[in-house]
């Protein structure tokens, strides 16, 4: 896998941050678990059940030492949210992102999560809730699209 950097850019693998002085391109070789700067969200961020998941999730990625500690945080937080949300679309991609994690694909599993951001605002906000395709089933399985 190969990803790009802008200079002052951080990407935080295996537990480790590192920052770039200069545009950079990195290649990773093998395995390993990393996420870019604009997707870590920050503790003052977590306003909203699902940016808490995220963070949970996220946690698991960044900071490998206590992954165990977090797997578990995000455990009883999609329990909790599992037994509060009544939107059908949300329950599903709920299972799917627990699918994901269980199957040690975190990453994947937060950019689902980051797809329900959206109906999740509508729902807080008490606006009609719409149907739509799954986000997550689309983003992780392609040929749910077909």
């Amino acid at each position: 896998m190969k990803i790009s950097l802008r200079a002052g850019e951080k990407v935080y693998v295996n537990g480790a941050v590192l920052r770039v002085d200069r545009k950079v391109s990195l290649e990773f070789m093998n395995d390993v678990s990393f996420l870019l700067e604009s997707h870590v969200l920050q503790g003052d961020q977590t306003t909203t059940p699902l940016r808490q998941l995220y963070f949970a999730a996220q946690i698991m990625l960044i900071n490998p030492a206590i992954k165990d500690e977090a797997n578990r945080t995000f455990k009883r937080m999609l329990a909790s949210l599992l037994a509060t949300f009544e939107n059908q679309q949300v329950l599903k991609e709920l299972k799917l992102i627990d699918e994901m994690v269980c199957n040690d694909r975190v990453f994947e599993a937060l950019k689902s999560i980051r797809l329900l951001y959206a109906l999740e605002a509508q729902i807080l906000s008490g606006s009609a809730e719409p149907i739509i395709s799954s986000q997550t089933e689309q983003a992780v399985r392609p040929e749910a699209t077909a």
